[in-house]
């Protein structure tokens, strides 16, 4: 089961105690007392795993390490260990104590997101020329502390759309090398599948129902990985009694959900249509087009169909690559 939001709190660890200490020595006597370590720090890194956000199914609480006292003979505590946590790419941190919002966008990319607290001074370092013998000592500061939800927003350049059982995992398949589940049922998709056209990546979203936006069938729990797509294909199957009334449903449901999608390329495939004659295919289309010019008839069974599918996700890699060359510039630090 894909895990794509959840809500955790992270803790960094807090700094070290100063202390106060003295030198007996004959020769250095003085103030000694060393500084605290600085506390651990709390980092979220991306990885290429969608399941990363699984550890967090059951956990939600996670603690970086504190640094250490400090100690004698002008000594200072060791620093705590930082803590990173693996989310996949495409995950979008929301700090809701902080009010602030930073993503990851590829591997190995970070994000600070609770920085450990200051170690204190010991009394070593608050001598002077009129304080010869400083008392003086700082405890640790506290290492910020926040509440997040993660919420994973798939990364893809091409996302399949359309109502259940309308042919877009069997099209994954054919075009990739995934192996999406496909029946004869509703909603054999159940969680999103990723595929990789020469590097070009689709996305097979799960079907989309009337009322999608507000709850209904699978509801929205997946029609925010349609947001980071550049270009949608829309699969309408044959077998459909009224496809242009099919088409609307799933249009209405992505710009009630978002208005910006209705301003993503789209393109209609007529799906199944070697279940049917040439003569009511090419009707069909018809019907489509007044719909969605951008209406192309396609059967995973018909080589020729399939060439011009190939051709179409061919001319639409670069203004893909360009998109998500320009997704960015997010913030690397989202404490306070």
């Amino acid at each position: 089961m894909l895990i794509d939001e959840v809500k955790i709190k992270l803790s960094a660890g807090k700094g070290g105690n100063g202390i106060v200490a003295w030198d007996r020595s004959k020769y250095s006597q003085g103030p000694s007392g060393g500084s605290g370590g600085n506390g651990g720090s709390v980092y979220l890194e991306g990885v290429s795993n969608l399941n990363a956000l699984s550890q967090f199914r059951f956990k939600k609480d996670f603690e970086a390490e504190d640094g250490e006292n400090g100690k004698t003979k002008r000594l200072d505590g060791a620093r705590g260990n930082d803590m990173v946590l693996k989310i996949p790419v495409g995950t979008v941190i929301h700090n809701l104590d902080a009010g602030k919002d930073a993503e990851i966008v590829k591997p190995g990319e970070r994000v600070l997101a609770a920085k450990g607290g200051k170690g204190g001074k010991g009394n070593y370092l608050f001598r002077s020329s009129v304080n010869v013998t400083p008392t003086q000592f700082e405890k640790g500061k506290e290492g910020e502390k926040f509440n997040f939800i993660l919420e994973l927003r798939l990364i893809a350049d091409v996302g399949l759309i359309g109502l259940p059982n309308a042919g877009k995992s069997s099209l994954l398949n054919e075009l990739t090398k995934a192996n999406a589940k496909v029946a004869a049922y509703p909603f054999t998709t159940l969680e999103p599948n990723l595929g990789d056209f020469y590097g070009l990546i689709i996305a097979d979203i799960p079907g989309l129902i009337e009322g999608a936006s507000c709850g209904r069938g699978l509801g929205i729990k997946f029609l925010r990985h349609i947001k980071r797509t550049s270009v949608l294909i829309h699969c309408v199957s044959c077998e459909s009694k009224d496809l242009v009334r099919d088409y609307k449903v799933v249009r209405q449901e992505l710009e009630k959900y978002g208005p910006e999608l209705k301003e993503k390329p789209e393109y209609v495939f007529l799906t199944k249509t070697d279940l049917i004659a040439e003569k009511d295919a090419k009707e069909k289309i018809g019907e489509l087009k007044k719909a969605n010019k951008n209406a192309l008839a396609v059967s995973i069974h018909d080589w020729e169909s399939m060439e011009k599918v190939k051709k179409l996700l061919s001319a639409c890699a670069p203004a893909c690559r360009r998109q998500g060359s320009a997704a960015g510039g997010n913030k690397k630090e989202i404490g306070k």
